[in-house]
């Protein structure tokens, strides 16, 4: 199936990875393919691409699209917190493009979407936990705790409390459902954002156990990084970008040694231009760090 989802950032991606032949890149999102592709072809004629996904059907897909295409290109099937065990060679640019993509969003079975009228599963990968099978086991006090940590939702309790009261009446929750239900809790009136997205944002964190991942994936690609080797993060929401800001700047401190050092003082951000033809794009950030020593 060819992927609708359109790669975020991809110019400022390139410019600061600057691919060249010869080298070796690592995409540890693979998801539509579309930075993948970019990186083989900019590191043309001899540069190799590690490819990495959860998502036994996204690297499927990608083995039809690009493994046909592209023999510098290795695909490989595990969540990116591995990476040191999947790749286990050095590489002079890895990127991580975190947050769900349109391709995952476009599947109505895995309950990613408001309008979905299956249960929320909402993992990256069938190895993971069903967040409608942790929403059934949770108590309200941990749902609320979840929702309140992850997504930062002001009406933790009273959405927990709603969930819980739902599933002692016997009622199974479809996406749509859940997100109606989150809907009730606030005012009646016009919104910014859906008021379920807080909601499903700290359920997929939770089910996929994202922060945990990211972390472990953070430390793995900089164990693989030669020197003057680039490190790229585009992040979508508060938890994601504040984990790898943080980490960024302790990894350029001086605990370090002075083997990092920080590119981006601010995040960078997409274009005008870019927000206009991919809206998906607007909360994006991207930070960079390089190996120097």
């Amino acid at each position: 199936m060819t992927s609708i989802h359109i790669p975020v950032m991809l110019s400022e991606v390139l410019d600061l990875i600057k691919p060249q032949a010869g080298k070796t890149y690592i995409d540890v999102t693979l998801g539509g393919g579309g930075h993948t592709k970019a990186l083989l072809e900019a590191s043309a004629p001899t540069g190799r691409v590690f490819a990495l996904d959860w998502d036994a059907g996204t690297i499927e897909s990608a083995e039809a699209q690009l493994g046909r295409t592209y023999s510098r290109l290795t695909l490989i099937e595990g969540n990116f917190a591995d990476i040191g065990e999947l790749v286990g060679e050095s590489a002079d640019g890895i990127l991580f493009d975190l947050g769900l993509s349109s391709d995952q969003l476009a599947d109505m079975e895995r309950g990613f979407s408001f309008t979905s009228d299956s249960l929320p599963d909402m993992r990256m990968s069938p190895k993971g936990r069903p967040a409608y099978q942790l929403l059934q086991k949770g108590g309200e006090e941990e749902i609320a705790d979840v929702l309140y940590e992850y997504g930062g939702e002001r009406l933790s309790r009273r959405i927990a409390r709603a969930i819980v009261s739902a599933g002692k009446r016997g009622e199974e929750l479809s996406a749509k459902r859940l997100a109606s239900l989150v809907a009730k809790c606030y005012r009646p009136g016009r919104h910014r954002i859906h008021p379920a997205t807080r909601t499903f944002l700290a359920l997929r964190i939770w089910a996929n156990d994202e922060l945990t991942n990211l972390k472990a994936g953070l430390e793995g690609a900089c164990g693989l990084l030669n020197l003057r080797g680039r490190l790229l993060v585009i992040s979508y929401h508060s938890l994601e970008d504040g984990l790898v800001k943080r980490y960024f700047r302790g990894l350029a401190g001086k605990e370090s040694g002075g083997r990092f050092e920080l590119l981006t003082k601010k995040p960078l951000k997409p274009t005008p231009d870019e927000v206009r033809e991919n809206p998906r794009a607007r909360s994006a950030r991207l930070r960079v760090i390089e190996r120097v020593a």
